[in-house]
């Protein structure tokens, strides 16, 4: 007696579990310019460190012996491999199989994956390619009876953002509970012309009488510019690039810290900081060449670069200490912060709450968005949100103030309440609000009383200005000090140092919004 009949039974399950949904489906993937979840694996982890759990999953059909036939796979993969010689977790939609909808026990297997990352504390990718949620309608017929619609996998999901990193990609057109993991990550990734993401497909959709493509409905170019998601990419390739980049600079869960990169034996040109703000207020300047003479050369990991555009955020590193660094950007409504803007500024905070990460804030900030857009679009509401979480951050903060500093807004340049790291540059300028707007406020009646009011309002404002100089503020103890813009590395390299050791692994109270 042997156990060779059950081994040679095992051996053909495995094999017909990569078939996956067959070569007709396969073909078919491919035509439509995407991988299957498998050479997906293989394209974004170590070579030869995928370690599949669950595999066996799947339908089976068997002859009137009982002998199996055929198997259709689970059309979700999960398992452990490695990034970087760093483990993670994986879960990834097989859209060969069932065009990826959610059957049978695959949502099982999507929360198992997710608990696997939280207890063996080990980051968390998916790739989504399918609908997601409680399956296809076709289902209906199948088990005999509809789902009642619950968050089953939330918990888990919600788990995994307080305590692992999660990157997801989405690779294909995902709907549903699909579009929801995407949104649900702390980085998340669209293709260009190739994913797309709905709450409803364009079949749904046309029943109340839109009629779109995928791509007008749910392409990449309508969420990396509204925020659900944070990029977009050309490839697949440049994806799991991204998504390989994004992982380095985190710990691998919030019961460690995030380790020390490479020191840079060489930096950028630092003296021309001295005349990257230009003397005239009302003109504007590139922050992000800024940014790169600042982190660690080719450390800069730009998130969210067509959302909430009046800030330039993302991950970078300083002597080699990986940060989170937000810079206001005035090409964007002159740095003035919108709705999206301020959401954006929360998902840096709780990213940097999070894992760890110290925060470095680059200001230049004229207030909130103002005018009859502005207030129907609820601003303030956002505004406050912002502030809410710059007051509930503990992570050590440096705060630069590079030119403008105004308003509400100006006010969440730093946590309240504790020390910061606070430096301003000679060309920074402060207060309730700005003096071009605030003239005709303090000194209408002045101002309407002169023979020349023109004139007038010229001499108010050149003798209020030059009480504005941040020196005078410095005298007063209101700045603590003023740096040559050439120093400023070096001051954030002081930073990042001092910052290292008072950073504390553990889940924070307030975890992770998405």
């Amino acid at each position: 007696m042997s156990w060779n009949t059950e081994l040679e039974e095992l051996a053909l399950r495995k094999k017909l579990s990569l078939k996956m949904g067959g070569e007709e489906k396969v073909k078919r993937q491919h035509d439509n310019g995407k991988l299957t979840v498998r050479e997906r694996i293989d394209q974004l982890v170590d070579p030869q460190t995928f370690r599949e759990v669950g595999g066996l999953a799947g339908t089976a059909n068997y002859d009137a012996e009982g002998k199996l036939v055929t198997v259709m796979p689970s059309n979700v993969i999960i398992g452990r491999a490695q990034i970087n010689q760093r483990p993670i977790v994986l879960v990834g939609d097989d859209f060969t199989v069932r065009g990826g909808a959610n059957d049978g026990a695959v949502g099982d297997k999507m929360i198992f994956a997710e608990q696997m990352a939280c207890d063996l504390r080990l980051p968390l990718v998916r790739l989504v390619d399918g609908t997601g949620g409680g399956g296809s309608v076709k289902n209906i017929e199948k088990i005999g009876h509809s789902l009642l619609p619950k968050m089953k996998i939330w918990t888990s999901i919600t788990r995994s953002l307080s305590q692992v990193p999660v990157v997801s990609l989405a690779l294909g057109s995902v709907a549903g509970q699909g579009s929801a993991r995407v949104s649900a990550s702390h980085y998340s990734v669209m293709v260009k012309d190739t994913s797309q993401l709905f709450v409803a497909g364009p079949p749904v959709v046309a029943r109340i009488g839109q009629h779109y493509t995928k791509n007008e409905l749910g392409g990449s170019q309508i969420h990396a510019r509204n925020g659900v998601v944070d990029d977009e990419v050309a490839s697949e390739a440049e994806a799991f690039v991204a998504a390989r980049r994004f992982l380095s600079y985190l710990p691998s869960s919030v019961h460690e810290l995030p380790a020390r990169g490479p020191v840079p034996s060489e930096t950028l040109d630092q003296s021309w900081l001295r005349n990257a703000i230009p003397k005239d207020s009302r003109k504007v300047y590139k922050i992000r060449p800024i940014i790169e003479a600042l982190v660690d050369p080719g450390s800069f990991l730009e998130m969210g670069k067509q959302w909430g555009r009046a800030i330039v955020g993302g991950l970078a590193r300083v002597d080699g200490w990986p940060v989170v660094f937000a810079a206001s950007n005035p090409y964007h409504y002159g740095g003035a912060w919108d709705r999206q803007t301020s959401d954006k500024f929360v998902r840096m905070i709780d990213l940097a709450e999070t894992f760890h990460l110290p925060l470095i804030n680059m200001v230049d900030v004229a207030g909130f968005q103002i005018g009859i857009e502005a207030e129907q679009d609820g601003v303030m509401r956002a505004g406050v949100r912002a502030l809410t979480a710059v007051s509930q951050s503990t992570v050590p903060w440096c705060s630069i103030i590079m030119r403008r500093a105004f308003g509400v807004a100006a006010a969440g340049h730093q946590a309240p309440g504790r020390f910061n790291f606070r430096y301003a540059w000679p060309s920074a300028q402060w207060g309730s609000l700005p003096i071009e707007g605030g003239l005709e406020v303090a000194y209408r009646a002045e101002i309407e009383a002169a023979a020349d009011p023109k004139a007038k309002h010229a001499e108010i404002e050149e003798r209020v200005r030059g009480l504005t100089s941040p020196m005078r503020s410095a005298e007063a103890f209101v700045i603590e000090d003023i740096i040559d813009p050439a120093q400023t590395r070096a001051a954030l390299v002081e930073f990042a140092t001092l910052a290292a050791p008072l950073r504390q692994a553990g889940v924070r109270t307030v975890t992770y919004r998405p």
